[in-house]
């Protein structure tokens, strides 16, 4: 059989990034361009400086993408892109510098949805995993739980009724001074921490799997103004620890009562709160308790990036799907 060489464009956010994947499986360049220290400055990403920021970079990522994948242009056979969700600005870069590379090679130009790039970092780095398999999505603007029951195809269990679990990490490492992004750093400062210091609530959608961070979020600025009305001194990594483990036990209390319930023999985690040490240990301690096989990407995949998107490309294109010059981004787009 042919080995198919797909390129994979990824601009959802702040990182322009590029891959070139080899069935779907073997990365042969991974390209991020990351924007992390721009938007530091203004504690969280800007969507006008983010989209000029991909207009800077995209060829150059593209570039040195192809060129340390070992092959050329010539040789590739699709171009997937992620035309959503994320912001509408950074997407339509990606959706655009795609639309021209794929007419100009005459390549069959593949849509992605972020989400399920996310979900395909797990064949990357499990060269053996196979549908069905059961998958939690968290990241800064997603969290989803779902059952994966074919390459493409998506049952939705649970998603978050407001904010994502990442956008609380932010917005709560903002709070207690740590800065942008508050995923690693609030991960890094509960390390010294007593999660237990502070009993932040446990709260749920309306539905048994859905997630809710709102009030969670809500209960940690309510801790920290009744702290500074009394006086008393706030501990950050206490705090930080108290609140990574609420948001925690939520994940992984709705992973546990579904796998439960379906009785999958895998479950795997994404996106870029998937890279959090303590989500990844209790996790896999609920997986070894019931036998089921778990699976989580190396951080460098749990981030955006093109080597997912070149991956979840590659099994639309088995698939026969294809898209046309009219491909728009669609900021809202939805996994199923």
């Amino acid at each position: 059989m042919k080995d198919i060489y797909t390129l994979g464009i990824e601009s959802s956010c702040d990182e322009t990034a590029a891959s070139v994947v080899k069935n779907g499986r073997e990365v042969l360049s991974n390209i991020i361009s990351s924007q992390i220290d721009i938007h530091t400055l203004y504690g969280g990403v800007v969507p006008e400086i983010a989209s000029r920021k991909h207009i800077e970079r995209i060829n150059q990522v593209v570039d040195k993408a192809i060129s340390e994948s070992g092959i050329s242009e010539k040789e590739l056979d699709a171009v997937g892109v992620t035309y959503g969700p994320g912001l509408v600005g950074p997407l339509l870069i990606g959706v655009s510098f795609a639309k021209a590379y794929s007419y100009a090679l005459r390549l069959p130009l593949i849509p992605v949805n972020h989400i399920e790039g996310h979900i395909c970092a797990n064949y990357i780095e499990d060269k053996e995993l196979e549908p069905p398999f059961m998958c939690l999505i968290v990241s800064g603007g997603h969290t989803h739980l779902i059952r994966v029951l074919d390459y493409g195809e998506y049952e939705i269990l649970g998603r978050t009724m407001d904010d994502a679990a990442g956008e609380a990490f932010d917005k709560i490492a903002r709070v207690i001074g740590l800065g942008y992004p508050g995923g690693p750093k609030i991960d890094k400062a509960a390390a010294d921490g007593d999660p237990d210091a502070v009993i932040f609530p446990r709260a749920h959608g309306k539905d048994e799997y859905d997630f809710s961070f709102s009030g969670l979020k809500s209960a940690v600025l309510n801790y920290l103004n009744s702290c500074e009305m009394k006086g008393e001194k706030i501990s950050v990594p206490d705090t930080a620890a108290s609140f990574q483990k609420a948001v925690v036990d939520v994940l992984t209390g709705n992973a546990a009562r579904a796998l439960d319930k379906y009785g999958d023999k895998c479950f795997a985690i994404a996106g870029g709160v998937a890279s959090n040490s303590s989500l990844r240990s209790e996790m896999e301690k609920i997986c070894v308790e019931r036998g089921v096989k778990f699976c989580r990407p190396s951080p460098i995949l749990c981030t955006d990036n093109g080597a997912m998107i070149a991956s979840a490309a590659y099994y639309r294109f088995l698939k026969g799907e294809r898209a046309d010059l009219s491909l728009n981004a669609i900021p809202d787009l939805k996994l199923a």
